[in-house]
């Protein structure tokens, strides 16, 4: 039975630029020109935020020349949506045996 759900990649995904980024490396391995273009962020906002991804484990990295292109580790998000459905199902349990905590 899950008992939370990971704060700290919640915390990290919170952020509607490091969600934009997750979402397009969801669709192709991406450079930081690209998702500069992509974006609109500045270089420096968007190195930040990027770091911020892989040091939660969300995004890799793959050399190439003087690019680094940045990937997305989906069985980092499919855990998290694991986390996510077993704690849906959980709350289906409770609702359908309706448990409540006893008032003092």
């Amino acid at each position: 039975m899950l008992t939370s759900v990971d704060t700290d990649l919640i915390r990290v995904l919170a952020d509607p630029l490091r969600l934009q980024i997750v979402t397009l490396l969801a669709k192709e391995t991406l450079c930081t020109t690209h998702l500069i273009e992509e974006t609109g962020a500045k270089q420096t906002n968007l190195s930040n935020h990027l770091k911020v991804l892989r040091e939660a484990g969300v995004v890799e990295t793959e050399p190439c020349g003087r690019f680094t292109y940045y990937r997305l580790r989906p069985d980092v998000i499919a855990s998290l949506a694991g986390q996510f459905a077993d704690l849906a199902e959980t709350a289906r349990a409770t609702a359908e045996n309706s448990v409540k905590r006893s008032c003092p």
